[in-house]
């Protein structure tokens, strides 16, 4: 990978963080003492019990360590200006990445083995890079929160009140909102929409056999005939329903989401501003 040519130096998240992401965050904000209350209650015991559960159970990526994914991981930071968190590998049967990063120490990002066997070093760089997107756009504090809702959620059913309830269900729609500020980071790292969109489809119906048969495009059109049920009353009611208890927004909408944003004004912007900045440091001149 030429750096020089995708480097974004300067990358701000306020440059690509999703509106919806935006919307939800200042909701949160408005809840008093919510922020204060999870780095304090939950922050070092969650820290203490991860960190634990990644040197005991996981495999530490370095330069002397699966040294193909570490220089996914440098070249992905240095993409999105910023510093490198730690990367872990852990082996588990369901795809899946996760981030953590709490009380402003070392943050770290998760990549189970089963994600890893059905994606292409590019593919596992845009994942990376998702997770990246989470630190960059400080992320931490809700998303820890969010994770422990609905682990109490599924352990302890009876557990919530109306307000309990009520948080989940704010915090629910936090995570998936930042999920789309990510998958955009993702798109960042990687500059090719069609990788981006390539993970979103192997995570709905991937697996290490099927994975090379898939199709894309016959994917982005299922995406539009997902639209196209939202076209009534009826079917917005249903969509609502089926995701007001999920973490992520489902597949097929983040890769409409992705397929938009990348022929965007916005998109565009940042991508000429790093070429721009390039032919200055180059001597070019720019009409």
């Amino acid at each position: 990978m030429n750096l020089s040519n995708k480097a974004l130096i300067g990358l701000t998240a306020d440059r690509f963080r999703h509106p919806l992401d935006l919307e939800a965050t200042n909701t949160l904000k408005q809840l008093p003492g919510l922020d204060i209350a999870i780095r304090s209650v939950l922050g070092s015991v969650a820290e203490q019990f991860f960190y634990l559960n990644n040197i005991a159970s996981s495999v530490l990526v370095s330069e002397k360590q699966l040294p193909n994914l570490h220089q996914l991981l440098i070249e992905a930071c240095e993409i999105l200006d910023l510093e490198p968190p730690q990367l872990y590998v852990q082996q588990n049967p369901t795809p899946n990445a996760y981030t953590f990063a709490m009380r402003g120490k070392q943050p770290f990002v998760v990549l189970h083995t089963s994600l890893i066997e059905m994606l292409t070093p590019q593919e596992i760089q845009a994942v990376i890079a998702h997770e990246l997107g989470h630190l960059k756009c400080e992320h931490g504090v809700y998303l820890t929160m969010a994770n422990v809702l609905v682990l109490a959620a599924n352990l302890l059913p009876s557990w919530g009140t109306i307000l309990a309830q009520s948080l989940q269900e704010r915090m629910l729609q936090w995570v998936r909102c930042a999920e789309f500020s990510c998958d955009r980071a993702a798109l960042l790292a990687i500059q090719d929409p069609k990788v981006v969109m390539s993970v979103l489809m192997k995570l709905a119906g991937g697996s290490p056999t099927l994975a090379p048969q898939l199709n894309l495009d016959a994917f982005i059109e299922q995406a539009k005939a997902y639209d196209s049920v939202g076209a009534d009353s009826l079917g917005e009611m249903l969509k609502t329903a089926q995701t007001a208890q999920l973490t992520h927004p489902v597949p097929v909408i983040r890769a409409r989401e992705i397929d938009r944003w990348a022929s965007s004004a916005q998109y565009q912007s940042i991508v000429d501003q790093k070429q721009m900045t390039q032919g200055k440091k180059l001597g070019w001149s720019n009409w």
